[in-house]
């Protein structure tokens, strides 16, 4: 005899995309690209671009709770190569490095204008392996297709810190109206064009992939966020 009453409600379709401007909790699934991070934890772990000079991370979003349960959302975040500022720097990189730490307050409840020592030290990676696993909140949007012969995708609009008016509601559970992102078509590019290196514009196919940064150093312990925080799954990196 087969008890069936423990399994939780079926998926939503997976061909319906979540719609514009849902916020949700986002666990982070980092798939290995087979080329070297800056870091030895980062052996293998980015994703070569097949046109340029850029080196990507392979990023796996699953909703965790709610209406949209497991749903995932796949996109790729710019780490080297790409386009570059009047600095010198990659401007993918720096649109990157942004997220994560967005990504990072987010998950352990640092408010973004916390310049604090322990804040500081909680936005310090040993790795971008260690960002595998982090638990956040974040607003999904609906990219439209370049072109009549590509599906709309969904990709991350932003994401959801402490300070921003959902954050509070979304630590406690509660379920939020969205708020539509109506994004653009995006213009197609000409086979003679190059990526942009846009940590977000990128995109990949939801296939599983098969096998000068800061002085990474390790962070000190954190507390949980009260009210629930993003942590309350109990999946997060070993480094939070």
């Amino acid at each position: 005899m087969l008890d069936l009453n423990d399994a939780g409600p079926q998926m939503a379709p997976a061909g319906d995309l979540i719609p514009d401007g849902t916020f949700a909790k986002m666990k982070l699934t980092l798939r290995p690209g087979g080329v070297d991070g800056p870091t030895p934890d980062d052996r293998g772990l980015l994703k070569p671009s097949q046109n340029s000079d850029v080196k990507m991370l392979d990023c796996e979003f699953t909703v965790v709770g709610g209406r949209f349960d497991r749903r995932k959302v796949w996109q790729l975040l710019t780490v080297a190569g790409g386009k570059l500022d009047a600095n010198g720097q990659s401007i993918g990189w720096n649109i990157t490095k942004s997220t994560i730490r967005a990504m990072i307050e987010s998950a352990v409840g640092i408010n973004p204008k916390d310049e604090s020592p322990e804040a500081k030290q909680k936005r310090t990676l040993p790795s971008l392996k260690a960002l595998d696993g982090i638990t956040f909140y974040a607003r999904v949007m609906v990219e439209p297709a370049s072109s009549a012969q590509y599906k709309d995708q969904n990709k991350l609009a932003n994401v959801v810190v402490p300070g921003d008016p959902e954050y509070d509601p979304l630590t406690r559970g509660e379920d939020l109206e969205p708020r539509p992102v109506d994004a653009k078509p995006r213009q197609p590019r000409t086979p003679a064009s190059q990526p942009q290196g846009n940590g977000w514009g990128n995109t990949t196919a939801p296939a599983a992939q098969t096998d000068a940064p800061p002085a990474w150093q390790t962070s000190g312990q954190t507390s949980a966020q009260a009210g629930g925080g993003a942590q309350g799954s109990g999946a997060r990196p070993n480094w939070l």
